[in-house]
């Protein structure tokens, strides 16, 4: 049985963005418990030249819906700065949840092969959909929604490697 497109991009971003929707769970009612602003969580920064816990989660979204979108398009633009408070980005979560949720495999799959462009002001950079996938945005979507885990390891939120993970694909039982 071959991979599909489909199943790289929509069914992985959907397993991770669970675990995001888990751990930002999580971190709300941490911060509920400890008597924590949880605009302090959306503001902070792993590092001063980092940019903060709202843009990753953000940028979870545009390496994800948003690249998805782009590729039908064949222009990719890099996530926007996204302002918002904590239940605004929680809802930016459920709703690309539910975004992807409606796609369709077959409009993943014939994305296969199709030239895309990722456009960064004057910088444009050639690929076919899965390179762009593959190579480009599955990393980046992961790399955000581990920093945007680790922001709130820092601040105190009690999360594992399984909070992380989502909802595995196991094999159904016979």
């Amino acid at each position: 049985m071959a991979i599909s497109l489909y199943d790289v991009t929509v069914l992985s971003y959907l397993q991770t963005l669970g675990g995001v929707a888990g751990f930002m769970e999580r971190g709300l009612k941490h911060c509920t418990e400890k008597g924590i602003d949880p605009a302090e969580i959306v503001s902070t920064r792993l590092f001063a030249d980092m940019l903060p816990f709202s843009y990753q989660i953000n940028a979870v979204v545009g390496h994800s819906l948003g690249a998805l979108e782009g590729a039908k398009t064949g222009v990719i633009n890099p996530p926007r700065k996204a302002d918002g408070d904590y239940p605004a980005l929680q809802k930016l979560i459920a709703d690309t949840i539910r975004a992807l949720e409606q796609i369709k495999p077959a409009d993943i799959n014939a994305l296969e092969g199709k030239d895309v462009m990722f456009e960064m002001g004057d910088t444009k950079i050639p690929f076919t959909a899965e390179g762009y996938f593959l190579s480009f945005s599955l990393p980046n979507f992961h790399f955000h929604a581990t920093t945007a885990y680790d922001i709130l390891r820092t601040r105190g939120v009690a999360l594992g490697k399984r909070n992380y993970l989502g909802q595995l694909r196991i094999k159904a039982s016979a």
